[in-house]
């Protein structure tokens, strides 16, 4: 098997290494999360995964992973850093709900996270990290930085707004000359596959040549083909190969740098996906209702839908307005069963106890194949297609997956069940951070 070749050559390659003491159970850590990753991509052999495949087999897998509510990318990926649920970490979708109108602005900013992240505790301890296209790590206290951000001004697109927010200045151009070429949008764009390639490189040049101890990194193909094309189709196992071939790169150059024996690979992802056919658009209801106006500021509102993934989060303009919010669960029951059926109310106490926004008074969680939209004109049912997430948690195709494989990890153990707040416990463990993880558990059997 490859990985057990490169594991042999490395440990050749080591024996006269001695830049690292092995006081933890690992030296180095890539904790990689697969956007849209699902289990069956590693435990269904006809998945064009062999990386994944075998990591899987001989290290540890879970057959599912619980996520967050809304299963969306932002939030799920700060509770992957932070081992901690929306509501404690402050994250509560992926663009924040904008009282007068939405901008199309995105959690950006690590400053809008309110608890200790991976970063953190990496830096305390001070060890050094580095991360690549990662949710919510603008400004992250990371020693090599190229985060997630783009502008919203029409034309700017995305390479420069994510250079000038890069640490330290001038690391993407050292990339581009040294390993990738220059970026444009063309060379670097998510509606093509060459995109999982650039990050696998950026990532196996930085382990490579820096070596830092915590590599966090983001994969985004597969979630983009299975919004359009659903579960299944030419371009999602196309992805998916795409990024199994960037991973394998990442091994490669633990590899060549000599550390593959002291690195393990951590590999997760934010959700799983549903597949689609109608849209939902419940602030039709209350444009009629009269309790917000079609317009793009919501007009005179009191109360309105803030959308995110497939659910709806229902947001008063007076967290007071018991009246209002009275008025919308009239209209919620007064529903024809033609609509009931295709959703359930999440109230406030189930919202609490699974850890959502704190400021949402209600939330809708569609059944499957329905997803919720944010129009607030035409018909409220619409057709729709392809696949999307943000489902409540609760059912076996909105899980995600997780595999741990290299040192300190087991052989060929399997996890029936965990969650997505239980990785950050994994990293925490094998670089010995010390962090306070309350939400998080540790699986000691996983571990050698």
């Amino acid at each position: 098997m490859i990985f057990k070749k490169l594991l042999l050559v490395s440990t050749l390659f080591i024996l006269g290494y001695s830049a690292y003491s092995q006081e933890r159970p690992a030296n180095h850590v890539v904790l990689i999360s697969i956007d849209g990753f699902r289990p069956d991509f590693y435990l269904d052999k006809s998945w064009p995964a062999p990386n994944l495949q075998e990591m899987a087999s001989e290290g540890v897998r879970a057959l599912g992973v619980t996520g967050v509510f809304p299963s969306v990318t932002y939030p799920s990926h700060t509770t992957i850093i932070t081992g901690r649920k929306p509501k404690d970490h402050g994250i509560y979708y992926n663009s924040p709900f904008e009282p007068e109108g939405q901008t199309g602005r995105w959690y950006w900013e690590t400053e809008k996270i309110q608890v200790p992240t991976l970063w953190d505790a990496v830096r305390k301890e001070g060890l050094k990290s580095a991360s690549f296209i990662w949710p919510v790590s603008v400004g992250a206290p990371i020693d090599y930085n190229l985060p997630e951000f783009w502008s919203l001004e029409q034309g700017f697109g995305r390479i420069e707004p994510m250079r000038e927010m890069e640490n330290p200045k001038g690391l993407l151009a050292e990339m581009e000359e040294e390993v990738l070429g220059k970026l444009n949008e063309r060379t670097f764009n998510g509606d093509y596959l060459n995109r999982e390639d650039r990050i696998g490189e950026m990532a196996g040049y930085i382990l490579e040549t820096y070596k830092p101890n915590l590599i966090t990194l983001h994969l985004i193909a597969t979630d983009h083909f299975q919004h359009e094309e659903g579960r299944d189709g030419p371009m999602v196992r196309k992805s998916l190969a795409a990024t199994d071939r960037a991973i394998g790169k990442i091994v490669e150059a633990a590899q060549r740098a000599g550390i593959l024996e002291q690195t393990t690979f951590v590999i997760t992802g934010d959700h799983g996906f549903v597949n689609i056919h109608s849209s939902l658009s419940p602030n039709v209801w209350l444009v009629e209702a009269g309790l917000m106006e079609n317009a793009k500021d919501r007009g005179e509102w009191k109360a309105t839908f803030h959308t995110s993934g497939a659910s709806a989060f229902l947001h008063l303009d007076d967290p007071e307005d018991t009246e209002s919010l009275e008025k919308v669960e009239q209209i919620l029951d007064q529903l024809p069963d033609s609509y009931k059926k295709l959703f359930r109310v999440v109230n406030r106490q189930e919202l609490d106890e699974i850890g959502a926004d704190p400021n949402a008074a209600l939330a809708l969680a569609p059944i499957q194949g329905i997803s919720f939209s944010s129009s607030a004109n035409g018909p409220a049912l619409k057709p729709a297609s392809g696949g999307t997430h943000g489902f409540f948690p609760d059912f076996d195709e909105i899980e995600t997956g997780f595999i741990s494989w290299g040192a300190g990890v087991k052989s060929d153990v399997e996890i029936q069940q965990m969650g997505l707040v239980d990785v950050a416990s994994v990293v925490n463990y094998l670089l010995d951070l010390k962090m306070d993880l309350p939400e998080s558990t540790f699986y000691p059997g996983i571990m050698k």
